[in-house]
């Protein structure tokens, strides 16, 4: 085997031990989500695990990315890790005592702009860089908002990350499918831990650090060949579209959008009656049997991809409103209770 391919062993046992670890220092420190009126769980429940997930790539992206002749310039693998480093910081910080949200954007907004920078320096126009910088900070804040039940995101991140290993190879960019495949592989380490009942919580540490990688490889992949960025998207379409329409609906609506809640559709679909392991599967389901098939057709077919990503994005945009009706349809009576 390829020496190379000694990252996915070690970002998966890596993170193994190291959530492990974690799980005996939050209850330690009392880093425990209680139970409440805005939380989908019952059980105090130890948080902070997404620090395995962030070590585990801190250590092996970097190989991962410099590894083979398509190995990725020095500066934009130093761009990613810092970017990297201070999302998690900033998440780190919070999860053991709350960060004024000013300071936490701030650092979220460096951090891309950094790694974005890394990636414009050699021929394309700068006219991209708010456009990027936009897009990193919303998948940052969009996968805090989407981790909120057990297994969910690391479900995700499993998914997206394989599947952008997959584009990656497939458009001849090895050293990135290589780094996509380490991040599922450490996603799946934490997935052992967090799949339900979950043992411990990936806190805002993993939560908003995998939102900053999906996006940064995604943009990576954009950049080696810009055809790739319409398949990439149709991965993360069901938590692109749950997490958008949800803040557009609570800003619509005059909520607090950026406090704590429940009213994202798997959210919706735990109060309803639905497990944790239930509505991770319908998730799931969208992920293989829709984005999966319709990612293939649009890589497949590169002319088409933007009609067939458009189309994607209807039908997820669809789903999420049958759905939503119906939760709401079966429990009239709380509508006017979810808090603001």
């Amino acid at each position: 085997m390829d020496m190379t391919m000694g990252w996915l062993p070690t970002s998966l046992l890596i993170t193994l031990l190291l959530v492990r670890g974690a799980i005996a220092y939050a209850y330690r420190r009392g880093m425990l989500d209680q139970p409440g009126q805005r939380r989908s769980h019952h059980l105090p429940t130890p948080r902070g695990g997404g620090i395995g997930i962030v070590l585990a790539l801190l250590i092996c992206l970097p190989g991962a990315l410099y590894s083979g002749p398509q190995a990725w310039p020095i500066r934009v693998i130093a761009g990613l890790w810092i970017a990297l480093l201070l999302v998690a910081v900033a998440g780190w910080w919070d999860d053991h005592r709350s960060l004024p949200v000013l300071p936490r954007l701030a650092t979220q907004w460096v951090a891309v702009g950094a790694f974005s920078a890394s990636l414009l320096v050699n021929g394309l126009s700068w006219w991209w860089w708010p456009l990027l910088l936009l897009g990193g900070v919303w998948s940052i804040n969009l996968h805090n908002f989407m981790d909120g039940i057990d297994g969910l995101l690391a479900q995700q991140a499993i998914f997206v990350g394989t599947g952008l290993a997959l584009l990656a190879w497939a458009g001849g960019q090895s050293a990135l499918a290589l780094a996509a495949a380490t991040l599922a592989a450490a996603a799946l380490g934490f997935w052992y831990y967090n799949r339900p009942p979950a043992s411990i919580f990936m806190g805002d540490v993993g939560s908003g650090s995998l939102g900053l990688l999906i996006f940064g490889l995604s943009a990576m992949l954009w950049r080696a060949d810009h055809a790739l960025l319409w398949p990439a998207m149709i991965l993360s379409s069901a938590f692109a579209v749950d997490g958008s329409l949800t803040l557009l609906t609570r800003i619509w609506r005059g909520r607090r959008w950026y406090t704590a809640h429940r009213e994202h559709l798997y959210q919706w679909l735990v109060r309803r009656g639905a497990t944790h392991a239930q509505a991770d599967a319908a998730y799931l389901g969208w992920n293989l049997l829709v984005a999966a098939p319709l990612a293939w057709l649009a890589w497949s077919h590169p002319r088409m991809a933007l009609p067939i990503t458009m189309i994607v994005y209807l039908a997820a945009t669809a789903a999420w409103l049958a759905l939503k009706r119906r939760c709401l349809r079966r429990h009239p009576s709380k509508v006017s209770h979810v808090p603001a």
